[in-house]
């Protein structure tokens, strides 16, 4: 089964360069399948991580927490898993 696990953040005003810097320095305990990194208005960076996981509540290795003072709310965190695949 694929998991695919969602982290955004919102970096205070002007520091989304950095928020993103700190995002792909940040390595996991174990390799993803697949990573990407995004970046939206408001200094928002987003991370996938995609995992084979024997079922969807399965421990897998997540982003920390970036530094004190660099978001202007907590981090978001969801949980998906893949159910169909077009192409």
């Amino acid at each position: 089964m694929t998991v695919t696990l969602m982290w955004e953040a919102r970096a205070v005003p002007g520091r989304g360069a950095e928020l993103l810097e700190w995002a792909r320095a940040q390595e996991l305990q174990a390799l993803p399948l697949r990573r990407e990194i995004f970046t939206a208005a408001q200094d928002r960076v987003l991370v996938l991580t995609w995992w084979d996981a024997p079922d969807e509540d399965a421990e897998l290795p997540e982003l920390p927490e970036p530094p004190a003072g660099l978001l202007t709310r907590p981090v978001h965190r969801w949980r998906f898993v893949s159910r169909d695949v077009a192409g």
